[in-house]
């Protein structure tokens, strides 16, 4: 490994340092889809989902204070907000759907948000028309879902159609999120933002729980080892170390280099939901996931530009910052 530079050294942005948030971003976020697996076998999905979020964003929340980063009243609405599409329509329903289909399967449906962003910039003012390599990504992501919605799984049960319906709803609202937070009154600071957004994320994913019968019918004393150490993985490492590490990548490499872990994260879960839960790799997923990457590969291109140009108008910010 080559000596790290004096303005890297004085950046703290060590080529070792660089090395280990790339590895937590990639592996890490792509292992998270696993984990919401085990974890919703004995914790209720909105439960699970809801006491994730109220720890991390606790965490976060407690530390930017100490570091005298405070919200405003004006913050509040747009993170509660933020906290609905991100948290309570993202990954309420991705954990609910990940009772009913495979990790794999749903991290490949996952990944299509770059491919709605896409849409959403070219409806939504200042609209942002999406050049040939982009619409060519289009058409590919589309292709993708259409092959992986006719998987062998989806088929089997109209339970399972629903669950994966569930996840592109999934999608659909995360990327609304995304699109929202660009022209919002937010906290300039991006882990205060974040710690407010999970917080009253977290606050609407246990309401709902509650008013949806969640709480009546769970006993902890049923919560499986398996179950409690994913909780616990999804809080600590896929909620605060990779998404510390993924704001700290964008402040020092370009946001297109940070964004490949939406071609990475897809990968990773496919093959541990092969390797460690037995799901079927088939070749009908293998030909999908495929054309879902390349098609986000096709997006990124015919959207730099435009990212260059006006940069509010495609927000590149992936579903896996907080997966």
């Amino acid at each position: 490994m080559r000596s790290p530079t004096q303005s890297e050294t004085i950046s703290g942005a060590t080529p070792l340092r660089v090395l280990l948030a790339f590895a937590a971003i990639y592996l890490i976020w792509g292992s998270t889809f696993l984990a919401i697996r085990y974890a919703v076998e004995s914790i209720p999905p909105l439960i699970a989902a809801g006491t994730r979020h109220l720890f991390a964003g606790t965490i976060l929340f407690v530390w930017c204070w100490k570091r005298g980063s405070l919200p405003e009243k004006r913050h509040w609405l747009p993170s509660i907000m933020l906290g609905a599409l991100f948290f309570l329509g993202g990954h309420g329903t991705l954990h609910w759907a990940e009772k009913r289909v495979p990790s794999g399967l749903a991290a490949l449906l996952i990944s299509t948000e770059a491919i709605v962003i896409v849409f959403l910039g070219a409806m939504i003012p200042p609209k942002v028309k999406p050049r040939g390599s982009a619409i060519l990504g289009l058409v590919m992501g589309t292709v993708g879902v259409a092959l992986l919605m006719g998987a062998d799984v989806f088929r089997a049960s109209s339970a399972a159609m629903i669950a994966g319906l569930a996840v592109l709803f999934s999608s659909v609202s995360w990327s609304v999120g995304v699109v929202y937070s660009r022209r919002a009154q937010l906290p300039r600071d991006p882990y205060l933002n974040a710690a407010m957004s999970s917080l009253t994320g977290s606050l609407l994913l246990l309401v709902t729980a509650a008013l949806t019968g969640e709480f009546a019918a769970f006993h902890p004393t049923t919560v499986t080892l398996r179950s409690g150490l994913c909780l616990a993985y999804l809080i600590v490492f896929g909620s605060v170390v990779a998404y510390s590490a993924y704001m700290w990548l964008l402040e020092h490499r370009s946001p297109t280099l940070v964004a490949t872990h939406t071609y990475v994260n897809p990968v990773v879960a496919v093959l541990l939901g092969w390797a460690f839960a037995s799901e079927v790799m088939s070749l009908r997923t293998l030909v999908a996931g495929a054309l879902i990457i390349l098609a986000i590969m096709f997006i990124g291109r015919g959207t730099s530009s435009e990212r260059a140009e006006e940069p509010s108008a495609l927000p590149a910010v992936p579903r896996t910052a907080e997966n």
